[in-house]
């Protein structure tokens, strides 16, 4: 029909085959190829049945995300799953690879799914702020039932072919040549004397319409209040294909579907699956070439040493650790092991992976051992004395070609690569606590960091399934910069008239699944307490300092993990209560500074803590320290909680438009100007009549 779609006859099977390699994207060329295909298939009196199909690792993995936004062409994918199933010949839909989204939509309006037995199906569109608009929301429900698809559409999740078969999704699976099977159910279909029943005429999933609609009430009832309204038209949806003839739960659908996609949620969200993916293309990948990493050194056992040993484990690696003496190697171990435990009695990992993976591990004190890592990994406590002995017992046994990376979250990385002899193998590797979960991978590029060792951090990213992003060297990388100014800001506002109870709530308000002080408790105040003291002496004079933390550290109340911080904490209870002796703590602060306490509406507090967040990412793109804004936002999703529907606070400054975000720094700027001054960014790009996104390239 046209290069992307192959329309063949045999043995009397018309066989249309979707190429549209590398996922076979629904683009207008297979929408249109595909329609031709079909009523090429119903003109032609020697087809007596049709076989879709696809080339190459998948059939359609869903729509052409780069057509979102653009004017609609016809024809449309509804329209094409439409054709398909008002065929007068019966269309067996033969399946294999992640078949997803529109891909999927495609398969539910055959008259017939075979599926390869690696087969994954899905709907992910609610990751992107949509519904299945091609009638997903319709077929589903009639051949699986209404909780079954709920759960399919609302969770975003992939389900493999036997779980699709069980819930009627699927027809069949195979585990012989597809194409074959597929033809052999298309020929017996072609000689069925009765016609074969539609989708759309099916009920098999609504035979009992009152528990379909208790269905329907419970999920509603549990909605999230996280300010995402997708989920709630997806029940709606639904819902729409038990109580409303098909053609119009088909219009209901469409109609939630373009809700959605004009929406600041659904654009939001499309930005932050293009700046994932975005984030790895970074330009040492244009002459760096990655190295081979299959056994890990790591230097410490804490929290943070033991969770990047797992995350190493995981991914099949060797992993040595060394601690100072033997009882904390010892404690060091226990932790991977108590980790590689819970992901066997969870299910996580199979007996084998838990076996091999305790296989994999071993435990030193002698540096020496270290002489065949590929990389490693320094994970001890932040102090800048104690990572430079490190670095230079590293310098002294690792392999020429070896990588070191350090774990620092604040300290300056090219001041350690000066102890060792070979700086350009020196790279930070940030992780986010705790590691073997958190996605996020800051790979810090010092001054001498060559492009071979950035590649090789990028590399070992992919392979231990995290998400990275490149950071230049700076107090904080990007991260905890933002989130500096983050702490900052809600310090201020809560020093001048609002509690931090009132600023958590405005926070989750916003988004954030915890408040800005819910989270301090978490972290431990004690940490935070010990970066101020240390930076006191550098600390500008004319900087505003914000004293109530430290007065509430100095009692030793140091977060959940004493069961007092701004929270008290019940033991075994993970939700503080608000606790009045903190608030006298900061009255008392106030009078001391004489600041005369005044009200903040909740819009207030989350405007201000977003233009702190937006300015110093600004900052930090002029500083060259993040490549385009898009990273910032991924950091500040994936490492801190930001709200992803948000798509994150450079695409929120976006949303918003510069010149009010300008506005509003230029009206705080006056209250205090060394924080708030406007970075001279966002005025360049007004000037230009761009916005953040026309950095990202």
């Amino acid at each position: 029909m046209n290069s992307v779609v192959k329309y063949t006859v045999r043995d009397g099977i018309a066989v249309i085959t979707i190429n549209n390699q590398p996922v076979n994207a629904l683009g207008f060329d297979v929408r249109d190829g595909l329609i031709n295909a079909i009523n090429a298939a119903n003109n032609n009196g020697d087809v007596s049945a049709i076989l879709l199909r696809a080339q190459g690792r998948t059939f359609p993995a869903g729509a052409d995300i780069k057509e979102f936004g653009l004017p609609p062409r016809a024809p449309s994918l509804p329209d094409v799953c439409n054709t398909i199933e008002n065929s007068s010949k019966p269309v067996v839909a033969a399946i294999h690879g992640t078949t997803l989204g529109g891909g999927f939509e495609l398969a539910l309006a055959a008259h017939y799914r075979i599926a390869h037995k690696d087969t994954k199906v899905g709907f992910p569109e609610v990751n992107l702020g949509l519904l299945p608009g091609a009638g997903g929301t319709q077929r589903l429900p009639r051949l699986s039932g209404g909780l079954p698809a709920l759960n399919l559409i609302m969770t975003g999740k992939q389900v493999n072919a036997q779980f699709a078969l069980k819930r009627n999704m699927i027809d069949a699976i195979s585990e012989d040549n597809l194409l074959m099977v597929g033809l052999k159910m298309a020929l017996k279909l072609g000689q069925r004397k009765t016609p074969i029943t539609a989708t759309k005429d099916r009920r098999d999933g609504m035979q009992d319409p009152v528990s379909y609609q208790k269905v329907m009430r419970m999920r509603r009832s549990e909605l999230p209040d996280d300010g995402m309204f997708v989920p709630g038209k997806i029940i709606d949806c639904v819902e729409a294909a038990l109580l409303l003839p098909f053609e119009s739960g088909l219009a209901f659908e469409r109609e939630m579907f373009e809700d959605c996609l004009a929406s600041e949620q659904s654009k939001a969200l499309r930005h932050v699956f293009i700046a994932e993916r975005k984030a790895a293309k970074i330009p040492e990948l244009e002459t760096g070439t990655a190295r081979d990493v299959k056994t890990v050194g790591i230097v410490g056992g804490g929290l943070m040493g033991a969770g990047i040993a797992v995350v190493m484990l995981t991914a099949g690696m060797t992993v040595k650790m060394i601690e100072r003496d033997q009882e904390s190697l010892h404690l060091g171990l226990s932790r991977i092991k108590a980790i590689l435990d819970g992901n066997l009695s969870s299910g996580r990992i199979t007996k084998g992976a838990h076996e091999a993976q305790l296989n994999h591990l071993s435990g030193t004190l002698d540096y020496n051992d270290f002489a065949d890592v590929d990389l490693a990994i320094e994970a001890i406590f932040e102090d800048k004395t104690a990572k430079e002995n490190v670095f230079k017992n590293l310098n002294n046994v690792l392999r020429d070609d070896a990588i070191l990376a350090t774990n620092t979250s604040y300290l300056d990385i090219d001041e350690l690569a000066q102890t060792v002899d070979r700086p350009e193998n020196v790279i930070g590797l940030h992780f986010f606590s705790p590691a073997h979960i958190m996605k996020l991978l800051e790979v810090v590029v010092a001054g001498k960091t060559s492009p071979d060792v950035v590649a090789t951090g990028f590399a070992l990213a992919k392979s231990i399934r995290k998400i990275p992003v490149r950071a230049g060297v700076t107090d904080g990388f990007i991260g905890n910069r933002i989130f500096k100014a983050y702490r900052a800001a809600v310090e201020f506002i809560v020093e001048d008239g609002a509690s931090p109870y009132q600023v958590d709530a405005a926070m989750r308000a916003f988004g954030f699944k915890l408040g800005p002080f819910q989270v301090f408790d978490l972290a431990g105040l004690d940490i935070a307490w010990a970066q101020r003291k240390r930076a006191a002496a550098t600390r500008d004079p004319k900087a505003r300092y914000v004293s109530f933390a430290d007065k509430i550290c100095e009692k030793n109340w140091f977060g959940r993990k004493t069961g007092q911080g701004y929270y008290t904490y019940e033991k075994g209870v993970q939700i503080g209560k608000e606790d009045p002796r903190v608030l006298e703590i900061i009255v008392a602060e106030r009078k001391a500074q004489n600041i005369q306490p005044r009200a903040f509406t909740d819009k207030e507090i989350q405007d201000r803590v977003l233009a702190a967040m937006i300015n110093e990412g600004a900052r930090l793109l002029d500083e060259k320290i993040a490549l385009r804004p898009s990273d910032i936002d991924v950091v500040m999703i994936h490492g801190y909680g930001f709200p992803r529907w948000r798509g994150g606070p450079m695409k929120q400054a976006d949303i918003r438009g510069l010149i009010y975000v300008q506005s509003k720094l230029r009206a705080l700027e006056k209250e205090e100007p060394l924080f708030w001054k406007p970075s001279g960014l966002i005025g360049d790009l007004m000037k230009n009549g761009k916005g953040f996104d026309a950095l990202n390239g």
